[in-house]
């Protein structure tokens, strides 16, 4: 980032007490929830749960959103945003703990209920602080303000999964959860440092409701037949999706660290780390691909097909990585290819996609990547556990799949890169059929 980018991360944090509240709540937050699965993937792992098990495990930080966030953004518009966040952050401070009260191979089922209930509490915070955001800065402040939101969640990721590897090492998994549940009400002081605001309208018309709770559902839906109907807009969305067809790789990161990897059996330490690199290559990888593709609308159609085919080499090499900082350096550069595909296709959508389905066509998109991230992660426990297949060679498989849609992207964009749409042209090829 350029300085003149950090100076204004720095004024808009200094200049306005309540977005800096906000970002605090935030930075807070998302390190105990990286706390959180570290030390649960670690807990799964005392007791003995299986690949497969695992990977559940992280399928339900993810599907609870499916069914939780549509509804979210109806409530969120009745009531004070402020409220939703602080009471969130309560709710999940008291209920972390109980996961201290599960001590035997019967309870992982328990375990994933609290994992589930845990998730759908931030499916309301996440959602609840975006829309605040527009509320407590000015217009010209969105994009620096959600710039500095996106690369919190990179250094969130880098510095949590960091810290729950030294604690656990260090002190045990009682400590970690601890921390966890501390963390959010660390959080929530600082959200109760912010302003109260008047609810969000009311959907109301004439005294009646417009929108019902099933109104999250249809909007789903609707974004779903747009898309279909405009090919530019579909084959972007598709680029996420594609992404989560190495969605196995998350798993294998704490199976690297347990059984491939390491030089000795600091599996807590370790983990943390791999995170760390991840973190670093989701964290870099924008700024990469800005410099190397620009603003022109061809060139970042081919970065994106470069981040897909870049993520497919290195997560393979890192299936052969021979000692632990190989395999770091491989999974940083894997991830930066990733996330290079991830943003662009989101700058592109922004673009294409008509104001009014916006919110539809990325609810859909976020669906998509659920679940091809969560089908990929369950294969990969079952190729684990059932099918006889070891880590090394599971990870080559998951690397490698994301040649396909590379592939498919660049067949159906090769001739938008020699011949792009003239300025004039743009709109309408965007809603060809």
């Amino acid at each position: 980032m350029a300085p003149s980018g950090f100076r204004e991360f720095s004024e808009l944090l200094r200049g306005n007490r309540d977005f800096r509240y906000l970002w605090y709540a935030q930075v807070i937050s998302q390190v105990g929830d990286w706390f959180n699965q570290i030390a649960v993937m670690r807990l799964l792992d005392r007791l003995g749960a299986s690949g497969t098990e695992q990977a559940l495990s992280l399928m339900l930080r993810m599907l609870p959103h499916l069914v939780v966030a549509p509804l979210a953004g109806v409530w969120i518009d009745r009531v004070d945003r402020r409220s939703v966040l602080l009471w969130s952050d309560i709710l999940r401070a008291a209920l972390v703990p109980a996961f201290l009260l599960t001590n035997d191979r019967g309870d992982v089922f328990g375990i994933y209920a609290l994992i589930a209930a845990q998730v759908a509490l931030t499916a309301l915070f996440e959602p609840a602080k975006t829309a605040l955001i527009p509320s407590l800065i000015r217009p010209d402040q969105l994009a620096t303000a959600n710039a500095l939101s996106a690369a919190t969640w990179s250094v969130m990721l880098a510095i949590g999964a960091a810290l729950a590897g030294f604690v656990i090492n260090a002190a045990g998994l009682e400590p970690a959860f601890l921390i966890d549940s501390a963390s959010f009400l660390l959080s929530a002081l600082c959200v109760v440092n912010i302003a109260r605001r008047a609810p969000a309208a009311r959907l109301v018309s004439e005294g009646r409701p417009t929108r019902r709770w099933s109104a999250g559902f249809v909007d789903l839906f609707e974004g779903f037949r747009y898309m279909f109907g405009h090919r530019a807009v579909l084959s972007l969305v598709l680029v996420k999706a594609g992404m989560g067809l190495s969605g196995g790789t998350l798993l294998l990161l704490y199976v690297f660290a347990r059984d491939v990897l390491p030089p000795d059996h600091r599996v807590d330490l370790w983990t943390g780390l791999l995170f760390v690199a991840r973190a670093i290559g989701t964290g870099v990888g924008p700024f990469v691909g800005r410099l190397v593709g620009g603003r022109d609308d061809a060139a970042m159609r081919r970065v994106i097909a470069w981040g897909f085919f870049v993520a497919a080499l290195f997560f393979t090499a890192f299936a052969q990585a021979g000692n632990f900082w190989i395999g770091f350096v491989l999974l940083g550069f894997g991830h930066l290819g990733s996330s290079v595909s991830w943003v662009f296709s989101t700058v592109l959508l922004q673009g294409k996609v008509e104001d009014r389905f916006r919110g539809r066509v990325f609810s859909a998109e976020l669906s998509l990547f659920t679940v091809t991230f969560s089908l990929a992660m369950l294969a990969t426990g079952h190729a684990l556990d059932d099918w006889g297949w070891n880590p090394r060679s599971v990870a080559v498989v998951s690397g490698a799949s994301l040649l396909v849609p590379g592939v498919l992207w660049v067949l159906a964009h090769r001739s938008r890169w020699s011949n792009p749409p003239r300025p004039e042209s743009t709109a309408t090829a965007s809603k060809a059929p």
